[in-house]
């Protein structure tokens, strides 16, 4: 604490010759999870467009610059910190309303008190536009830029790829193995909580329907907080493997392994993990949540079923078509890699940083 009251003069010093708008602050959460690896990927994003980026630590020894907050839970806090800077944020997702998640209600009242204030919002699908426009925000701040994937780290799996992953993760070659690769439990413990909205309950009694279905099902799970799905898989006799790389690049490998990947979830922002399926090859079961509803045609490149329905996810798993659905999968992915998306954050940045 004294050493960071004896830099900060210094800082405020420094940060004092920039330019206005000249640095692009990116605001994480600290808890290095889809958060922080997204900030991280659009640090590259800026990079490329010519974006000088400062370090978010100096969020409040620096004055005059841009800051983008990854989540609107960070920003839209109560009481509001009225920041020295452009500010912008992501709203992926938190319908006010929604039980056990006042933080989605207190995110939304403060972006309606405080909206003119606010420069920039990214959103991710038409739910979410739908929602930050109706807190009275001017329309020309708000861009619907979907959470992309870098295509580059997902190759399309081979047939050794999969062996390999296999034998790797101690998973059976002649298993059918579905993946589930995020946070469902509250908090950063066990997880033994269920957070709702992510439909752990749901994707548990999928996977019992499944098994009846598909005995030779196995489930890769990924992801922190994962301790309600690991109990109600071990009531009903699932075999699971849960493992967590040190690395994104680790969790990309993961995908090698699959034969489906399932999203359970009542509301979303993404998730991340519909386009990274998509562009390794891994046929990709949802529900009708988040921006899955407008990356996937169900039949075409996925499959879409309704929320809060285990029966249609297990039977949509189970379907004998769905590797027939991944050549128009990989398409969907490459149409929303990192690289295609820069003209639209281009479009974001112009009037909110200075950029090439």
């Amino acid at each position: 604490m004294r050493l960071r009251r004896i830099l900060r003069p210094v800082a405020a010093t420094v940060t004092r010759r920039w330019p206005p708008r000249s640095r692009l602050l990116l605001v994480g959460e600290g808890a290095g999870w889809v958060i922080d690896q997204e900030l991280l990927e659009l640090a590259g994003v800026a990079a490329r467009l010519g974006v000088r980026l400062g370090d978010p630590r100096l969020l409040t020894a620096s004055r005059g610059q841009a800051a983008f907050f990854g989540s609107q839970f960070t920003l839209l806090a109560d009481p509001w910190r009225a920041y020295p800077h452009a500010l912008a944020t992501a709203y992926f997702h938190g319908r006010p309303g929604t039980p056990g998640m006042p933080e989605f209600d207190t995110a939304y009242e403060t972006l309606c008190a405080h909206h003119r204030e606010i420069e920039r919002i990214q959103v991710t699908h038409a739910e979410m536009h739908d929602l930050v426009l109706s807190s009275g925000i001017d329309p020309a701040k708000v861009f619907r830029i979907r959470i992309g994937v870098d295509v580059g780290l997902f190759p399309q799996r081979t047939p050794a790829d999969r062996s390999a992953a296999r034998r790797e993760l101690g998973l059976p070659e002649q298993a059918y193995v579905v993946g589930s690769f995020q946070k469902d439990g509250v908090g950063w413990g066990d997880g033994e909580e269920p957070k709702l909205i992510k439909g752990p309950d749901v994707l548990v009694e999928a996977m019992r329907i499944l098994r009846e279905r598909r005995p030779e099902l196995t489930v890769l799970l990924s992801g922190p907080a994962r301790g309600f799905v690991r109990s109600g898989l071990e009531r009903h006799g699932v075999p699971y493997v849960h493992v967590r790389p040190e690395t994104y690049d680790g969790v990309a490998r993961l995908y090698a392994a699959l034969d489906a990947y399932v999203v359970p979830s009542r509301q979303e922002g993404g998730p991340k993990s519909v386009l990274e399926s998509m562009a390794s090859g891994v046929p990709i079961v949802s529900t009708r949540s988040g921006q899955a509803t407008e990356l996937i045609e169900d039949g075409v490149n996925g499959r879409l079923v309704e929320v809060e329905d285990p029966e249609a996810l297990a039977d949509a798993l189970a379907d004998d078509r769905l590797p027939e659905l991944v050549a128009a999968a990989r398409e969907t992915a490459l149409a929303n890699d990192k690289h295609a998306q820069e003209p639209l954050w281009r479009a974001f940045f112009d009037g909110f940083v200075a950029h090439a």
